[in-house]
């Protein structure tokens, strides 16, 4: 997943990833969709529950492994005291 979100980040540079999920899969194949979202829409904008979305901070998340997928990948889904020795140092 992590790395389908890169890819069409990559692809895509002007939206924005805000996840996946997966779709089908085949002996060699996996496919996921990926939900895009145009920070510069009117709509994303003025809606409050979605436009942390179009900080500039938020560019480019998939690539830093700050999605759910990415997340996942990093090791970084357990919190709390019970995560200190397994969470990375990073």
């Amino acid at each position: 997943r992590s790395i389908a979100e890169e890819r069409v980040g990559r692809k895509c540079g002007g939206l924005r990833v805000l996840n996946s999920y997966w779709v089908a899969q085949d002996a060699v194949h996996k496919w996921f969709e990926v939900v895009m979202v145009d920070p510069y829409h009117k709509v994303i904008r003025d809606d409050p529950r979605i436009n942390w979305i179009c900080k500039p901070v938020m560019k480019h998340r998939e690539l830093r492994g700050l999605t759910a997928a990415g997340r996942k990948a990093r090791g970084l889904q357990v919190k709390g005291k019970r995560a200190t020795k397994i969470r990375p140092s990073t």
